[in-house]
């Protein structure tokens, strides 16, 4: 199966998104932890995306897609039309590093590869692909 969501930009649009990931992951029967889980990292991207790739710009959207292409295995599918940026080679500071500098953010990517399987960045002229992947525990 594959679930679609199309959101504009803006940060209040995420709302919108967690709840079509949240009842879509129920309809898969994905436990309630990696369900949280699993909307965290997906959260954490696309408001990557529209902060850095759009600068909050609601004219744009971007879109997401949800595949199970078989039971428990998960692909979450971001198109980005913006700016993009390279998830799979981003190399998130230390605790350290954030705490030295006294930096605001730059833990949200370093959970996200901590929470997915894999994590990939395709580009193409205009457009760029973010995909999650992560095999799920099934509570059914």
């Amino acid at each position: 199966m594959e679930y679609k969501c199309r959101i504009y930009c803006a940060k209040e649009k995420l709302c919108e998104l967690r709840t079509f990931v949240k009842k879509v992951l129920d309809k898969m029967h994905v436990s309630e932890r990696q369900k949280n889980e699993l909307i965290l990292a997906v959260d954490e991207v696309c408001t990557n995306v529209i902060v850095h790739s759009h600068r909050c710009d609601d004219r744009h959207y971007l879109e997401l897609t949800i595949k199970d292409p078989t039971p428990g295995a998960l692909v979450f599918e971001i198109l980005d039309y913006g700016d993009g940026f390279d998830i799979a080679r981003y190399e998130a500071p230390t605790l350290e590093e954030i705490i030295k500098t006294k930096r605001k953010g730059g833990l949200g990517l370093r959970l996200v590869k901590k929470i997915m399987d894999g994590v990939e960045y395709e580009y193409t002229p205009k457009k760029h692909t973010y995909r999650l992947f992560k095999k799920c525990e099934l509570t059914q």
